[in-house]
């Protein structure tokens, strides 16, 4: 890919006071290599009646919290999956001014000090990983509780201040237990969805919790909990059946329903733990379009890109998106790829 220059959205839209849904929308056509500019609220201008538009509406945790070392050297700690038996996908991390970057040392003890009178108790380090461990929780209250009370959004160097958790959450969220925010969605609005929905554009949901960014550590993704409805299943097959579109709102879409494909393109019905990567060379087949945001070009996100819009497309497009200034991350704007 041809180098790009990064605007990071360091607040979210209302902030800068526009809408969600005002952001900057760059459409991107695979069958002849072209480019338009657009807001998110002209999606609905750029599908059509019968396609289907496929939403995760897993919500965000308040999953950032204070924790000190058994020497009392401060740390931050993500929780980044709830795994089974009680156990915990964790992320430490060191504070750095007004942001954090991750420990890759040993840490300062197997038990660190919460907030409130709760404990994280380290158990092993995950797989090959040089920041994610595996770990119990010892809480005065339960996870959810807890959080809310002493927990805070994710938010990365980018992002200069702490936002409320309301500002991560997309509007149809519904099913807490998302580490970071499945961002691609946060440009929709109500009014957006009614537009959609009065089009003929279906909307049909699914749910993959998202463990913490894999991009700091240039580390491949690792398992992921998801759920695809029957009714999903069936929706996305009947339209397909019609030659409409399916379309992902974001890459956690695509990867689970790239985890329920067959090798006929049928997706089915299914929940569990998926550790599937959406590669060029495996190629994507449940999906005809992609709505997502903005990533690094050392990101794992964009050989899924690359594998649904192929590579001219992708240089066509991050090439236009650094010379119009568009800003990335989870507050900057969106990138629509279809046919």
């Amino acid at each position: 890919m041809t180098t790009v220059m990064v605007r990071e959205a360091t607040e979210p839209p209302e902030a800068r006071g526009i809408t969600r849904d005002a952001v900057r929308m760059m459409v991107a056509h695979k069958r002849d290599l072209t480019i338009a500019h657009a807001h998110a609220h002209d999606l609905p201008v750029h599908l059509d009646e019968g396609d289907l538009v496929v939403i995760n509406t897993s919500g965000t945790l308040a999953a950032a919290l204070d924790a000190l070392g058994e020497d009392g050297t401060p740390l931050v700690v993500h929780l980044s999956q709830r795994l089974p038996a009680g156990l915990w996908l964790v992320e430490l991390r060191r504070p750095n001014g007004r942001a954090t970057e991750p420990w890759f040392d040993d840490p300062p003890g197997p038990t660190l000090q919460l907030i409130g009178g709760g404990e994280i108790r380290l158990a092993a380090r995950f797989e090959s990983s040089r920041r994610l461990w595996v770990a119990t929780l010892e809480l005065p209250e339960p996870v959810l509780t807890y959080l809310a009370i002493h927990g805070r959004p994710i938010r990365y160097g980018y992002v200069t201040r702490d936002w409320p958790l309301d500002t991560y959450q997309n509007v149809y969220a519904r099913e807490p237990g998302s580490a970071e925010m499945p961002s691609a969605g946060r440009p929709f609005t109500p009014e957006l969805v009614t537009r959609l929905v009065a089009k003929g554009v279906g909307v049909t949901p699914l749910v993959l919790h998202t463990g913490v960014s894999s991009l700091e550590a240039n580390e491949h993704p690792y398992p992921e909990w998801f759920r695809v409805p029957p009714s999903t299943a069936s929706r996305i097959n009947e339209a397909r059946a019609h030659g409409n579109r399916v379309v992902a709102i974001g890459t956690t879409v695509v990867r689970a329903l790239e985890s329920v494909v067959d090798r006929e393109r049928v997706v089915h019905a299914g929940e569990g733990w998926t550790d599937v990567v959406v590669t060029p060379e495996r190629g994507a087949h449940a999906v005809d379009g992609l709505l997502t945001g903005w990533h690094e070009p050392e990101a794992s996100h964009l050989q899924m890109l690359e594998a649904i819009a192929g590579r001219p497309l992708l240089d066509v497009s991050y090439a236009a998106a650094s010379a119009e200034g568009y800003l990335w991350h989870e507050f900057g704007d969106v990138h629509l790829i279809v046919d």
